[in-house]
């Protein structure tokens, strides 16, 4: 699978663009803030129906327009893919694939698959639990539509039961039972998918961490949930938000469950987050990554697009090696601000563009 051709219209700072991207490598390079990382955020939008930057879709549409447009055309092994995605400054927003329009964002899971790296995905190692969870459920929503349904279905009964609760239910506990029920019914099968993605993670992760620090170090993905027993997770969860149901009530909210579970990241049995080292770190996300990308390629049985921001300069040289010489056969989007003697780690065809002021160029590498 790779991408033909990319068209915007008032996307971002680009008021019309219109490029046609080679099937290897593609190299945005450009000074800061020129739009380098709109280009890949355009893309990314058509995998998965929204930004990895924002939550409001009216950013993304070029000053004082009313919609803007993206085209992605998608070359696949069995059937190519048009993807047509309008959006709305009031918020709305269509989307059409090859001229048929979707009625739900999920039908647009696994159309097009791509894995971005970025600087802001060291949050996913540093910072609170809710990356780590975003992580999972956009992950697991790629892979399977069933995964996002259970994770609606759950958000829901989980407002509710919060609602509940923020009314302090004390003589209402046959009503939260019945909560507890949906909840323990949907969010087993969240913690079930979840799980089976961390042996996933643990497989293809140790080897590749293993390839970047030539054997120095191990990983170990490690999820985290009240389940203890995982024989019989749908029951062990009911038990658990029944233990917690006096202290819910007290303050008000769902302190348990697949919305507050979490992952531990260790290398060499020392817990990543806490007491790892910034190399460390960088070097945990990116075998993150590309565990991502072999997970969705053995399940796909099609590679996704690579799409890197900025991130070369943010590795070692080793690193940056690693990272070319494990693109071959996936297309790779990469954004920069010099190439810096690229070209001699890469064997394939490449094209360079160069970027400024949301106006692309394409260079004459010959």
């Amino acid at each position: 699978m790779h991408i033909e051709s990319l068209i915007l219209n008032n996307f971002r700072n680009y008021k019309k663009l219109n490029i046609k991207l080679d099937k290897n490598i593609n190299i945005f390079t450009g000074n800061n803030a020129q739009g380098k990382t709109n280009i890949l955020e355009s893309i990314y939008y058509c995998s998965i129906g929204k930004s990895y930057r924002t939550n409001k879709d009216k950013e993304l549409i070029y000053w004082n327009k009313e919609s803007a447009y993206i085209n992605l055309y998608v070359s696949k092994e069995r059937l190519d893919k048009k993807i047509e995605i309008k959006i709305f400054k009031e918020g709305k927003k269509g989307i059409n694939v090859n001229s048929i329009k979707l009625k739900k964002i999920s039908e647009l899971f696994g159309i097009f698959n791509a894995v971005i790296f970025s600087p802001e995905d060291l949050k996913i190692i540093k910072d609170s639990p809710i990356y780590r969870r975003k992580f999972l459920d956009m992950e697991l929503s790629k892979l399977n539509s069933r995964y996002y349904f259970e994770l609606i279905q759950y958000n829901k009964v989980l407002s509710e039961r919060n609602a509940l609760l923020k009314n302090k239910v004390n003589n209402n506990s046959d009503i939260l039972e019945i909560y507890d029920r949906q909840l323990s019914k949907h969010g087993s099968k969240l913690i079930k998918y979840r799980l089976n993605y961390m042996d996933k993670l643990n497989y293809f992760g140790n080897k590749i961490h293993k390839d970047i620090t030539s054997n120095k170090e191990n990983i170990n993905f490690k999820y985290i949930t009240c389940v203890k027993d995982r024989e019989n997770i749908e029951n062990n969860l009911f038990k658990c938000y029944e233990k917690n149901r006096n202290k819910d009530i007290y303050r008000g909210n769902t302190s348990i469950g697949p919305h507050k579970d979490d992952f531990s990241i260790f290398i060499n049995n020392i817990d990543t987050r806490s007491y790892g080292s910034q190399g460390q770190q960088r070097t945990a996300i990116l075998t993150i990554k590309f565990s991502t990308l072999n997970i969705l390629r053995e399940y796909t049985k099609e590679s996704p697009v690579l799409l890197l921001d900025d991130v070369l300069s943010e590795l070692d040289i080793s690193r940056q090696k690693y990272i070319l010489n494990s693109i071959k056969g996936v297309q790779t989007i990469i954004t920069c601000t010099g190439i810096n003697n690229i070209n001699s780690y890469i064997n394939s065809n490449f094209k360079i563009f160069n970027v400024e002021s949301g106006e692309i160029s394409e260079v004459n590498t010959i």
